[in-house]
């Protein structure tokens, strides 16, 4: 996806609704910052882990990010997340993965 800059940042469409997001800017130097729903469930999270580096996770507002039933809605101005014309790769997993055209939801281990 592409930032905005703004703090009603951009909506990157997964889809479903995702239990964990990674995120990375890919043209510019930053951390692979990762969000999930285990250690902040409600909105706006505000908990990330930065898994390429040897630091503690963080708790702040530069990570403020809504977990929406299709999506992921950005609502920060931060390099990591949505930078003006900045670009970001990312991978999501869903919180309830669906099966086929009839929404039945995948149980099988």
């Amino acid at each position: 996806y592409t930032g905005n800059g703004s703090t009603d940042g951009t909506f990157v469409y997964t889809g479903f609704k995702p239990a964990f997001f990674l995120v990375k800017r890919s043209d510019s130097t930053t951390s692979w910052t990762l969000l999930d729903n285990k250690r902040d469930p409600f909105n706006v999270t505000t908990e990330r882990l930065f898994p390429n580096e040897d630091v503690a996770g963080s708790v702040g507002t530069n990570a403020n990010t809504d977990f929406l039933s299709n999506g992921v809605k950005i609502r920060v101005n931060h390099n990591n997340f949505n930078t003006s014309g900045g670009s970001y790769i990312y991978m999501a997993f869903a919180e309830n993965p669906l099966v086929g055209t009839n929404n039945i939801p995948a149980t099988a281990r």
